[in-house]
């Protein structure tokens, strides 16, 4: 089977090729912008493999999709998205540009093209906030974005299910809650806090750390996505959730503890406009229609996640250098 993997440089598309490369004989063609978290760096010790090959480009370049039926691709993994909420408050136009144009470019492309089968990987963030710390989102419950980021998947997501309630697109939607692991941009809150206490530098956390996040280890996620591939259900949504609710802050003294590091790299910041409570995830449907389930859980995980960051400091530092400030700047600290 040869399958198109769009956003395949970033976190979770390279682990997901990463799998795909070392447990099946399936063909990958990467598509990829290679935006600022879309790093080559990830995949290169599969550069050479005849199995793989990578092609950059914008998924809402028609032209190049229309270049790509030539490639006979048996089945699309859309990963390519703008995810993080933070640069959709400062830029909402480019989420809208890749999450939602992008997406509708995919989906002709697939209706043009006599695909197999289309997964596209959505969020968690699509359901909204969990307002109580009780009861979980379903595959049936509403969408209620609150983010730009969140807005535009949500879209994306009504955009899938158009094509396939209209013209019977054997498409499935995938809702992944927060992952963590290694190639994870240190932007991100997980990587962020382990390579600042790396540099010796505090660890910035919104408002007072309370915020709860359903974590999943990112080899997790993508054994999921791949088990949606072969077994999901054409027209369905499934839920990939860790099964692992934290607090914020419960991360933070976790990752402190692993690290060896005080609380005193703790630096409690203003917390984000419109930041949600709490997600929650469902797993009933997987478990019941797909036979999977998250196995790693998060102490053994996040521990896996430090060392690798600890292993790899030729990855993280040259991104942290590149965007300097940058990431500094999403985060006021509080005097």
């Amino acid at each position: 089977m040869k399958i198109l993997v769009t956003g395949g440089c970033g976190f979770i598309g390279s682990n997901f090729v990463r799998f795909i490369l070392k447990n099946t004989n399936h063909e990958i063609l990467n598509l990829d912008a290679l935006t600022y978290a879309g790093n080559i760096e990830n995949l290169k010790d599969f550069e050479d493999s005849d199995r793989y090959s990578l092609i950059k480009g914008r998924i809402e370049d028609r032209k190049l999709l229309h270049s790509l039926k030539r490639e006979e691709i048996d089945c699309v993994v859309n990963f390519a998205a703008e995810t993080h909420v933070d640069r959709s408050i400062l830029k909402p136009s480019a989420f809208i540009k890749t999450n939602v144009l992008g997406t509708h470019s995919l989906l002709d492309f697939c209706l043009d093209s006599d695909i197999e089968k289309f997964v596209h990987i959505s969020t968690d963030e699509v359901y909204g906030s969990l307002e109580s710390d009780d009861g979980k989102f379903t595959e049936d419950s509403p969408l209620r974005p609150n983010s730009p980021y969140s807005a535009s998947k949500a879209s994306a997501d009504l955009l899938v299910r158009s094509y396939i309630v209209t013209y019977k697109m054997p498409a499935v939607i995938v809702r992944p809650s927060n992952n963590y692991g290694p190639y994870q941009f240190p932007e991100k809150f997980i990587p962020l806090a382990i390579t600042n206490l790396l540099e010796d530098k505090p660890v910035p956390v919104y408002g007072k750390g309370k915020n709860i996040r359903d974590w999943l280890f990112v080899e997790d996620c993508v054994r999921g996505i791949y088990a949606i591939l072969r077994k999901g259900k054409e027209g369905e949504i499934y839920n990939i959730g860790g099964d692992s609710e934290k607090r914020n802050i419960e991360v933070v003294k976790t990752i402190l503890k692993i690290m060896g590091k005080d609380e005193s790299f703790i630096r409690f910041v203003k917390d984000r406009p419109g930041h949600d409570y709490r997600y929650a995830l469902d797993n009933t449907k997987i478990k019941r229609e797909i036979g999977w389930r998250p196995e790693v859980d998060f102490e053994k995980g996040i521990r896996m996640t430090v060392e690798w960051y600890k292993n790899n400091e030729s990855w993280w530092r040259p991104l942290k250098r590149r965007l300097g400030r940058e990431i500094e700047g999403f985060w006021s600290i509080k005097k």
